[in-house]
């Protein structure tokens, strides 16, 4: 069993993450850790794991029983460390720096055929491929091989979702609904959890990030999403009642005390009424007493959700053509990646362009994207899944918002995506990618672009930011490309999907597979 006891997180700057935080995990749970973007989820995952990971930045103080546990880690990104190793040395090794574990090698055919079932091209192991060499998804999938194959008594996952194709994530419900291994695990594809979690633990940051609060429920998503909503609904419509009621009875008693007061003034000439007088105004003060220390239902203090306003004078002509390309073919650098591409978009389309890992989508709409900007009366606007390349790193977030447009007040629109004041002021290098992702997505929508073309737009964005921007991009006028695995994403948003293969661009039956979010 996995225990902790007592566990309080606080930064070294004084901000408290977690406080007095006390759960245990046991055979069959699944809990999903969610929450805000920055607000510590990652965090959490490393102190339990080991302390000394977040030493440099965190003070942690509690009980964790992890000392005999065997422990499969997946990291949100797996660590520069591993680069310049090859994918048997990965599997071999626990470090980077450590020894090879040879014994491994009795349970190598059952790594490389889970490597296989996912679709990792396993040229790379005959190879020698250095992982630096690995697009992401390769090594997501690397990761969670190893992790499948080893026989761990517990298994933390820090997004595992991140850069898979759909078919993957797939296999990788069934793993966590197959194992009897608790897991704990933090994910921003709602469908995912959705379809495995059982228990969930809810982290959010209260009064602009100054008090911490933790929830924790065995049940499932769905559950705990609709159950939440549905009791804040009823607290609230409580605690707004009772104070309507109470301002009621004050204007009742103000205009007593008021007509009281007057008598009082006319009876100064007859003390007897006086006296009477005086009785009534000593009884409505004890009635304003009690007004005074009469408690009300509290109005739920939860986190809230971010804000994100779309400009509906964005449109496009249905009939307006604004893509028509043919590739013979795609090449990233000296290999050829697919063939015969053909794709066509008129007006405002929302398309969704998916495939396997290492097909090639990235390359395809990075191709895209100037070809489009050539095209007269189009704002394209390009969302990459790497941040780097549409913000400036060494800006403040604050100025780097400021850029996108001057019909903003920069400090609101970051105010309504949940930045503190002091984040605000942060480089924008040093905010989580959670926060990086929604910088990015808000840039594009004040800037007025009528064609977005998007590179994972939810990878990194909590299960909470999640549904506001999708009912954001669904009242988008404009026209959509997207290169997505979010299967909720892609089911609201877009009017029909493609699958990227060696043999080019086909339509696919995606959206007709799907019901509710979850296959057939």
């Amino acid at each position: 069993m996995f225990t902790v006891e007592n566990l309080t997180i606080e930064t070294r700057k004084g901000r408290k993450l977690i406080e007095n935080l006390s759960f245990a995990l046991n055979d069959g749970d699944k809990m999903a850790i969610i929450g805000e973007e920055g607000n510590g989820k990652s965090t959490l995952l490393k102190a339990l794991i080991n302390p000394k990971l977040i030493a440099d930045y965190c003070l942690v103080s509690g009980k964790i029983n992890n000392q005999n546990c065997k422990i499969g880690y997946l990291e949100q990104k797996l660590s520069p460390e591993w680069d310049n190793q090859t994918i048997v040395d990965y599997y071999l090794k626990d470090t980077p720096d450590g020894d090879c574990d040879y014994d491994r090698y009795n349970d190598i055919f059952k790594f490389e055929s889970i490597l296989k079932n996912m679709g990792f091209d396993l040229s790379h192991i005959n190879d020698n491929t250095l992982i630096k060499h690995l697009s992401g998804g390769e090594k997501v999938k690397l990761q969670l091989a190893k992790i499948y194959s080893g026989n761990y008594d517990v298994i933390f996952l820090d997004e595992p979702t991140n850069d898979l194709d759909i078919e993957t994530l797939e296999l990788l419900e069934k793993f966590i609904l197959g194992t009897t291994k608790p897991v704990l695990y933090i994910s921003h594809d709602e469908t995912l959890l959705e379809n495995t979690a059982n228990r969930i633990l809810h982290i959010e940051q209260l009064i602009k990030k100054t008090q911490p609060k933790f929830t924790l429920k065995k049940c499932t998503y769905d559950e705990y999403v609709e159950a939440r909503n549905r009791q804040i609904d009823h607290q609230t419509q409580i605690a707004i009642n009772e104070r309507r009621e109470r301002d009621k009875k004050e204007e009742i008693l103000r205009q007593i005390k008021q007509k009281v007061e007057n008598a009082l003034v006319a009876a100064k000439k007859d003390p007897s009424s006086g006296r009477i007088i005086a009785k009534k105004m000593a009884n409505v003060k004890a009635q304003e007493r009690r007004l005074e220390t009469e408690e009300l239902t509290e109005i739920p203090d939860v986190e809230e959700a971010i804000k994100m306003i779309v400009d509906s004078t964005i449109t496009l002509p249905s009939q307006k053509i604004v893509l028509e390309v043919k590739i013979p073919k795609l090449m990233a650098g000296d290999r050829e990646l697919a063939s015969n591409i053909e794709l066509l978009i008129r007006g405002p389309q929302k398309i969704a362009i998916i495939g396997r890992n290492g097909c090639g989508k990235t390359t395809l709409i990075r191709k895209l994207v100037p070809l489009l900007k050539r095209t007269p009366g189009l704002r394209v606007g390009y969302f990459s899944q790497n941040y780097s390349d549409v913000l400036d790193y060494s800006k403040i977030a604050l100025d780097e918002m400021q850029l996108s447009s001057r019909d903003f007040n920069a400090a609101t629109v970051l105010g309504s995506l949940k930045f503190t004041r002091e984040e605000m002021l942060h480089k924008v290098q040093d905010l989580s990618e959670g926060q990086k992702a929604k910088l990015a997505l808000m840039k594009l929508i004040i800037e007025k672009n009528n064609v977005l073309v998007l590179d994972e737009p939810t990878r990194n964005l909590s299960p909470l930011s999640n549904p506001v921007v999708r009912g954001v991009l669904k009242k988008y006028n404009g026209a959509i490309i997207t290169v997505s695995h979010d299967r909720k994403f892609i089911k609201e948003i877009c009017d029909e999907t493609y699958i990227l293969s060696e043999s080019g661009l086909k339509k696919n039956d995606f959206l007709e597979r799907t019901e509710d979010g979850k296959e057939r």
